[in-house]
Order: structure tokens, then sequence, then C-alpha cells
């Protein structure tokens, strides 16, 4: 049976929160089971009055927790049994093994990743892409949102490639449209590096459209947004604060007067909708692509929901052809 390692005890709502959502995962879908990462008294402790398959789980003992105030390279280094690093090892050596998802800290999940499992040949560095919702109902893969804040262009290229891959292959887009991300329209815009890899995109065989602003990222015409991972996370975090302003700011409106709220709740569903497309809880965590394994970093708040959707995410990814939908990308580079 294929295999999905979930970190137990990475994010802020670990360990339980984590546990309930692969339960969660193996009541939603058929077909793999689930290696919990971590201290194996708790978790044995915490099923031992749950219903669930036990065929499909197994538990991986890892007694140490990796934080978010360590440094992620000497972490990933020195906590060897931690239920991070484990679990990285146990996803890189265990061909059954299709994919990891964690919610502990992204510096450590993307260092552990890129030192525990390995890059695919060729590949410079792997990235953070996020999917995210769009006006027409399609979804935009930014790449990068957060691994790489100093790039080459070079670099860039292959995020390019590596989008490509992806929407073609798991999103099933034909024809991806990329869009290197900038602060104009105009083919002379931007900074040294956005010029030097507008010329290798505009080179390349891909479907390059040109520079685009970071106010078009969800309008729906890009299925890629390229990006260092210093600007794409910003952009990224500038996307998510905006959200959340206007849905705080629509429930204050609509709730200050009593007419407010009798209108208020004729428009319930459009709002639920709205909410419903918002939310990350139900679309899972971001890929890193790149790395020779499917690896998730689930969002950090995530709950037994996100957590749910994070590892149902690495399982339709795996069966996507992911990692052999990149390599021929990068099978001839050094």
């Amino acid at each position: 049976m294929k295999k999905i390692v979930v970190d137990i005890f990475g994010g802020d709502n670990a360990p339980v929160e984590i546990i309930e959502g692969c339960l969660k995962a193996l009541d939603s879908a058929d077909g793999f089971g689930i290696v919990m990462s971590g201290d194996s008294e708790f978790i044995s402790d915490y099923l031992k009055d749950k219903e669930y398959d036990k065929t499909r789980v197994e538990i991986l003992d890892a007694k140490e927790v990796i934080t978010n105030d360590e440094v992620p390279t000497v972490a990933i280094r020195t906590k060897k049994n931690s239920s991070l690093v484990a679990g990285l090892d146990r996803t890189k050596n265990d061909a059954d093994v299709v994919g990891f998802v964690s919610a502990g800290s992204t510096g450590a999940v993307l260092a552990g990743a890129t030192l525990r499992i390995g890059r695919i040949r060729g590949v410079q560095r792997p990235a953070l892409a996020p999917l995210l919702p769009t006006l027409t109902d399609s979804k935009v893969l930014l790449i990068d949102c957060g691994a790489n804040v100093d790039c080459k262009p070079q670099m860039l290229l292959q995020f390019a490639e590596m989008g490509h891959a992806f929407m073609k292959s798991v999103m099933k887009v034909e024809n991806p449209r990329i869009g290197l991300m900038s602060n104009g329209t105009e083919d002379k815009k931007g900074n040294e590096l956005v010029h030097e890899t507008f010329a290798l995109l505009k080179q390349s065989d891909l479907n390059f459209c040109g520079n685009m602003e970071a106010r078009d990222i969800l309008t729906g015409e890009y299925d890629v947004v390229v990006a260092d991972g210093f600007y794409g996370n910003i952009a990224l975090k500038s996307c998510e604060g905006t959200a959340l302003m206007m849905l705080k700011l629509l429930k204050r409106e609509l709730t200050a007067t009593l007419p407010r709220k009798l209108a208020a709740l004729m428009l319930k569903p459009a709002f639920k909708n709205v909410k419903a497309v918002m939310d990350y809880n139900k679309s899972g965590g971001a890929p890193f692509l790149g790395v020779s394994k499917v690896v998730i970093k689930s969002h950090g708040s995530s709950k037994a929901e996100a957590m749910c959707g994070s590892i149902l995410q690495a399982w339709h990814f795996a069966e996507s052809g992911l990692i052999d939908s990149l390599t021929p990308y990068f099978s001839e580079e050094q």
C-alpha cells in the first residue's frame, strides 16, 4: 500500500488536531495509508478509543520536536529523532511512501526536505508554490512564495518550468499561461533580475505571457506566476491580508444595524460561498516543488480540516505523477 508520512508534532495545534486530520483523511479517501511520525506513546494512547482502519495506520516513534524558535539547519542536523526528521528520512528511504506533510516550522520543513529527501537531479533550488483561487474559478500557482529570497535568472526559469509541469500534470491545464511578476506589464519594467529572467522566458518553449503586476495574480489571466521568494511571499501575504480585511469589513458593516442584519440574512448563501473560496482549510497546503518526492507544507495554524486537505492533496499529487512530470525538464541539467 502506498503511504503518506505526516509530522504529527509539527504546527501550532499539534498533536491532537494533526492526528484528527489524519483520521479525517482516512475517512475521506481510499488507496493509501498514513505513517504518523511522533511520540508513539502519545499517539497510541490518543488513538486507542478512536474508530479507524488500523491496517492503514503505522506509527513511527520519534520523541523530539523541532520548534519555530530553532535555527532550521541546526535543528535538522542535531534532532535526528524529531518527528520532522524521522518522517523525512522515512519518506526518502521507503519506496512505498509517496508523500510527506507537515505544518511545522517552514524553514525546518523546507531545509529538511532539501537535505534529507534531496532535490530532483538538475534542480538548482526547490520552490514553495501554493495554489490560489481566482475570479474565474480556476487556480493559479504562485512560485516561489518564500523558499528562496535571493534568486538568479536561471532559478526563476526553472520555477516557470516546474510550474508549467505542475499545472499540466496535476491541474490538467494543457498549455499553462505563465506571467513574470514585476512592477509593470511593459517589457522593460522590473529590476535586473526581472530583465534577465524575461529574456530567458522569452527564448523558452513555455507559454510565456510577459510581465504582470501583483494585482493581477487572482484575476484568472495566468496559470503560473513566477517570482523570487522575497517578493512572492510579500504578494502572498498581501493577498491573504486583503482577503481577511474585506471579510471582517463586510461582517462589521453588515451587522452594524438591524436593517443591514436582515439584508445580510438574505445574502448569507453568497457570503458563505465567498468564504469557502478563500478558505485555505479546504484547499490544503503548498507543494514544495523540486524535491524527489511530494512534500506539502501545511499552514502553521492548521487544524484537522486543513491537515486533512493537505494529506489528500499530497495523495492526489502523487497519483497524478507529479514527480515524473518534473523530472524530464531537468534530467539534462547539472
